[in-house]
């Protein structure tokens, strides 16, 4: 069946969401998401686009971004691309990381630009894994807050909008914000605690360690996943083991 085509934003802004394939995890740790935003800062230099907010989630990605150099597929491809290179070669694996199609919509008034800024911004704390937005490193509030000199978001359209006041008060109100229809899951252990669980039952430090385990040790493990409160799905994304496999053990 043929996909539909995107929709063209005619202010040529998108709200992205990049998510792992299998929904697993694409950020292992920092120096994961350090490349990753350093990939981003050389690919906008090249690419010519605006980055008005992101925020790197463990197992997916949020950006907010105007086309102005390159179409988003260019776009993409090309830091996908430098990623999964960077990625694949660090932790000895092959083949895919992301979902083959980046979620995309287009985003056309300054109200909706506002949500979907804060909706990104609120994503940690609204997933459990930080108590307050400010309080996450993987982000691009705290850019707003305290502005450096070559950091990677353009925060000046936005603070022209509503200024630095507004903007903290905005960010950090309590609101039922729903962008792309991608309300993040919560479960019994948030994906952090459910690492170090994993870390602790299997004395693998990653996903990819994870995945070399002989078959009897992985299912041994994953049975005792199961029952440290972690679901199907969860561990799934955190080990990059098919679903139907774990579902099965």
């Amino acid at each position: 069946m043929p996909r539909n085509a995107r929709v063209k934003s005619e202010s040529g802004i998108y709200h992205i969401m990049l998510r792992g394939i299998n929904q697993q995890l694409i950020f292992e740790d920092e120096e994961d998401n350090r490349k990753f935003l350093e990939i981003l800062n050389d690919c906008k230099a090249v690419s010519g686009y605006k980055l008005f907010a992101y925020c790197l989630m463990g197992n997916h990605i949020h950006l907010l971004i105007k086309v102005e150099k390159e179409e988003l597929e260019q776009i993409f491809k090309r830091i996908g691309g430098r990623y999964v290179y960077w990625y694949n070669g660090k932790y000895s694996r092959v083949g895919h990381l992301f979902q083959d199609r980046y979620k995309s919509e287009p985003v056309e008034t300054d109200d909706y630009f506002l949500t979907v800024l804060r909706y990104i911004h609120q994503n940690p704390v609204n997933a459990n894994i930080s108590k307050k937005v400010d309080g996450y490193l993987w982000s691009s509030y705290n850019e707003y807050i305290n502005p450096k000199v070559g950091q990677l978001t353009d925060i000046g359209f936005v603070l022209e909008m509503i200024g630095k006041t507004e903007f903290v008060r905005f960010n950090n109100q309590v609101n039922e914000d729903k962008c792309l229809e991608l309300e993040e899951k919560k479960f019994r252990l948030t994906d952090e605690q459910a690492k170090k669980e994993m870390a602790k039952i299997s004395k693998c430090d990653n996903s990819s360690e994870f995945q070399e385990l002989d078959i009897k040790k992985r299912d041994k493990f994953i049975k005792a996943f199961k029952e440290n409160d972690m679901s199907v799905r969860q561990i799934s994304r955190l080990t990059g083991v098919n679903f139907g496999i774990i579902r099965k053990i």
